[in-house]
């Protein structure tokens, strides 16, 4: 039983895609780590970044020069909960929390918990927000 319900999480190709230099293979990952790298893919991708599917993504990057305050946290939520319903069935989203800021550095950690919806485990992930825009020194 555990298997069939672990089957059904996925096997994907690794992000970055990796090639053994024996067998000439794509690395594959599966289940909770296919999950992981498929979430951390779509907040890392623009809308309209790729061009077959110029919807797929998570517009976070509006977000790059907001003041850290309970709106930024309000939409930090709004906008991954969108983007994972629209791209990621396999789990649902519980919230996002800002765990840590580097100020010298200009990046967000926000912790992204979810729950994958056939085992109904909870799981999290560390996602880097950057808050320099590219091309600039210039910092919040």
């Amino acid at each position: 039983m555990a298997d069939e319900l672990q089957s059904f999480l996925g096997t994907g190709w690794g992000f970055p895609p990796t090639f053994t230099k024996s067998t000439d293979k794509v690395q594959m990952v599966s289940n909770v780590q296919d999950i992981e790298q498929s979430l951390l893919l779509i907040l890392s991708t623009i809308p309209g970044e790729r061009i077959m599917r110029p919807e797929f993504g998570c517009d976070l990057k509006r977000l790059v020069f907001e003041i850290n305050d309970s709106t930024l946290i309000a939409n930090f939520n709004h906008i991954i909960y969108h983007a994972l319903l629209n791209f990621e069935p396999r789990v649902n989203f519980i919230e996002a929390v800002i765990i840590n800021r580097d100020e010298l550095d200009g990046v967000l950690q926000v912790q992204v918990n979810f729950e994958i919806i056939t085992t109904n485990t909870r799981h999290n992930i560390v996602f880097p927000f950057y808050l320099q825009g590219e091309g600039t020194n210039v910092s919040i």
